[in-house]
């Protein structure tokens, strides 16, 4: 399989989602052409079924193509860079994680997505910024919100 000549324009790294039974542990690469969402781990919310972080899958990611990150599980899709409408970042503070939402158009209907920081992730509010500044991304709604106080 041919690679693509996709640029790399920014890694979010260190996010997961909330399922009802489990924790999903997720990357996002953002190219000049899609945004790739690398699934990387999964926890469960039971004590006698905790498993990897994410940690593992997290260092492929960041050695990997965006094309080669896409096939490294099923689980893993891309959304085009047209079809994409928001990227917001919640700064979290003592009390509350940090909180990535990405919303983008499916067909007629808009799909958003919530992830929230780990503990060992940064804010990544460069990342975001950066985004923001890209040409390839100038309809999409970029953002960082802050609270404004010291919790």
């Amino acid at each position: 399989m041919a690679e693509s000549n996709e640029t790399r324009l920014a890694r979010f790294t260190g996010w997961f989602r909330r399922r009802p039974t489990s924790l999903e542990f997720w990357e996002l690469l953002v190219t000049d052409r899609r945004v790739v969402w690398c699934f990387v781990g999964e926890s469960f919310k039971s004590l006698l079924l905790r498993a990897d972080t994410g940690e593992r899958g997290r260092r492929e990611v960041e050695r990997s193509s965006a094309e080669r990150a896409l096939a490294l599980d099923d689980r893993n899709f891309a959304v085009a860079l047209e079809s994409l409408q928001s990227v917001r970042l919640r700064e979290g503070s003592r009390f509350r994680r940090t909180a990535l939402t990405v919303t983008w158009r499916d067909d007629d209907s808009s799909t958003s997505v919530e992830l929230y920081g780990t503990r060992s992730s940064d804010s990544q509010v460069d990342v975001v910024e950066a985004l923001a500044e890209e040409p390839a991304l100038s309809h999409v709604d970029i953002g960082v919100e802050t609270s404004g106080r010291l919790l």
